[in-house]
This record gives C-alpha cells, sequence and structure tokens, in this order.
C-alpha cells in the first residue's frame, strides 16, 4: 500500500481527505445538477444553497452573533490590509497596530497608506520570539481601531488571549488560526482571513464584521472595497470564487461531524505539544518561541547542525514528510499542522526527526 504523504505546508494547506473525496465525487455533477460547481451561476439556486449552507454553517463553528455580517471576499489578506482602513477610519485619524512579527509589519505598512498608524508595541527587539505584554501597549483610547496578528505564520507565535479592549474596535488577522479552537467574537470588531490555511483553498476571504462599523468608508474607496457593498449584496456584488467557497463549506461540515471547534482545540492542543516535546526533550532541535506564546499552527524549528538542514528536508521527504522548508527570512525548518493535518502526521514527523537525529546527532 502507498504511504500517505503528509504535507506540512503553511499554505495553500493540507485540505481534509473526506473533504477532497467529496469534491471528487461531486466533480462532475453536483447532487444530480448535472453540473459541476465551477461551472454554475453564482446567481443560479444551486450556488445559492451552497453559499447559504456555507455561512450557516460556519456562523454555528464560531458561534457568530446575528449582529455580525459574514462576507466571502477575494484578495487574501492582502488586501484586507487596505479595506479594513478605508472602512474603519469612520472620520478618526489615527490607528493602533501591535508588531509581533512579519505579516503584522506587513498590514502596518500597508495602513499607513491611509491612517496616521502608531504601532503601540512591539516584540521586535526579541526577534518576534514574544508578545509583548498587555500592561506595555500604549494605546490611544481615540483610535479609529486596535489590529494584531493572532498567528504569525513565518515565526510561529501565537496569541492564547484575547486583549481586553472595550474602548475601541478590536480587528484581528486570523488567517492561519481561525477554526483552530473557540473564541468570542462579540470580542471584536472584525476578524479576517485568508482561506488558504485552515479553511479552503486559496482564492477565498473571509470577513466578520459587526454592522455597526459598515458604510462609513473613506472617500474615494473603490465599490469593490466597501463591506457595505458586499453585506448588502450577500457578497455577490462581482463573481465571487464559487468553487473556493463550495470546498470551504465542506471543511465547515467536516469540522462539524469532528465536534466543532471544542473537539478540534483539544485534537490541535495535543499535536502541537507532542511536537514542541520533541523539539524541547532534544538537543539536536531548537525552537526560539518563548513557552507562553508558542503557535498551535506552526512550529518552526532548526537543527544544533545547520549544515544537516538539507539531508534532513531530502530525507523528510524520501518518507513523504514534505514541504518542511522554513521561511525564507528565518532558515531552518516549519511543520504547519492545520485543522486538516491528521495527528498520525505529526506522530510520524516525529518519528523521522528522533530517527535522524539518532543517525546524525
Amino acid at each position: 500500500m502507498k504511504q500517505p504523504v503528509f504535507n506540512f505546508s503553511p499554505g495553500p494547506a493540507v485540505l481534509p481527505h473526506a473533504v477532497l473525496e467529496q469534491a471528487q465525487a461531486e466533480l462532475l455533477d453536483w447532487q444530480g445538477s448535472g453540473m459541476s460547481v465551477m461551472e454554475m451561476s453564482h446567481r443560479g439556486k444551486e450556488f445559492m444553497s451552497i453559499a447559504a449552507q456555507a455561512e450557516a454553517d460556519f456562523r454555528t463553528l464560531m458561534a457568530i452573533p446575528n449582529n455580525y455580517k459574514v462576507l466571502f471576499l477575494q484578495g487574501g489578506a492582502h488586501s484586507q490590509f487596505a479595506m479594513i482602513p478605508m472602512n474603519l477610519a469612520r472620520g478618526k485619524p489615527q490607528a493602533d497596530y501591535l508588531d509581533t512579527g512579519d505579516w503584522s509589519l506587513k498590514a502596518t505598512e500597508e495602513g499607513q497608506r491611509y491612517l496616521d498608524v502608531k504601532v503601540i508595541a512591539s516584540s521586535a527587539d526579541s526577534n518576534y520570539t514574544t508578545i509583548p505584554p498587555f500592561a506595555s501597549w500604549q494605546r490611544n483610547p481615540q483610535a479609529a481601531y486596535l489590529h494584531y496578528t493572532s498567528n504569525e505564520t513565518i515565526r510561529g507565535v501565537e496569541f492564547d488571549w484575547i486583549p481586553e479592549v472595550e474602548d475601541v474596535p478590536l480587528v484581528v488577522d486570523m488567517s492561519s488560526d481561525i477554526l483552530a479552537r473557540p473564541i468570542d467574537v462579540s470580542r471584536f470588531g472584525l476578524i479576517y482571513a485568508g482561506a488558504q490555511k485552515n479553511i479552503g483553498p486559496a482564492g477565498l476571504t473571509l470577513v466578520i464584521v459587526r454592522e455597526d462599523l459598515l458604510g462609513q468608508v473613506l472617500d474615494g474607496t473603490p465599490s469593490m472595497f466597501n463591506y457595505q457593498i458586499y453585506a448588502e449584496t450577500e457578497s455577490m456584488y462581482n463573481t465571487p470564487p464559487t468553487y473556493a467557497w463550495y470546498l470551504s463549506g465542506l471543511v465547515f461540515q467536516w469540522l462539524l461531524k469532528q465536534g466543532g471547534l471544542d473537539a478540534m482545540a483539544k485534537i490541535n492542543q495535543r499535536k502541537a505539544e507532542k511536537l514542541y516535546a520533541a523539539i524541547d526533550t532534544s538537543d539536536f532541535y531548537n525552537n526560539p518561541v518563548d513557552p507562553d506564546c508558542r503557535s498551535w499552527m506552526n512550529v518552526p524549528f532548526t537543527l544544533a547542525n545547520e549544515s544537516l538542514e538539507k539531508r534532513f528536508l531530502d530525507e523528510a521527504a524520501q518518507v513523504s514528510l514534505v514541504t518542511l522548508k522554513g521561511h525564507r527570512l528565518v532558515g531552518g525548518m516549519r511543520a504547519s499542522i492545520y485543522n486538516a493535518m491528521p495527528e498520525e502526521g505529526v506522530d510520524a514527523l516525529i518519528t523521522f526527526m528522533r530517527e535522524f537525529e539518532a543517525k546524525n546527532g
């Protein structure tokens, strides 16, 4: 029997095998319609039913209150870096941003094109291996919003807490840890996530936005960047990424069958803890991130002997452990262990790491 491939890519990332099998079975004929989902009109009854079910399941998974809109958009998180200040400035000149890594920096740089962005705290001095203590944040209670990134995919730093912010809308980029555990959506003004890590395939971006924040865009904002227009048209202002929407809906159904986010949190914590334990109990491997803010989703690690990294990656690929190379900014290795990564994949990686150390340590 062919050995399964375990794909540790940070994104586009692994999808649940059951979801891919269902998509394969429905590829040519979705539920007797005689059409593939890729061929359907986005305004036809068939796709409208797919879209409605996907939103309903997503709302159930996230326990999204009724006063929030769910938008199915395009453009990835990069577009949101601009859309957020365009939509949430609401006549206020300044926004607060937290700097915890490469993605929060990108959001900050784009936000500066539209607002006076203040970096209220940074972990740059620790080489982005920590999260600045909340008490050190130099917040502005008159800011338009406060933006942070809950999980830094590149360096493996993650919040396991929600900042206590009540005076300004809290905005979070959850591209790489959304759906990994339950969260209280009501604590946020806006949540956004590119789908290609923990939701579905590339091409779709989800936004959860509180209704009172809609309809106050900056002058000159393109219609395609106006949340209010998408809310009024049920994300159908233009042709949406229909197949990515459909596949994401299948992922939502799969998550519900697993027991929802409470069940996924237990699995994700267990996967991460055993992988970090394998790293921490060895002098051969190292993870630089403060244990209090290590990511459940993205686990970077290095070898004590850097010259062995290529051999590690080559031999890992030979036993079907693929896409483990670290980001070019930090090097080393990185195992992305999103919801769809089965626990047996993490176990296989740990077994390989121990065997590689025994041969090369």
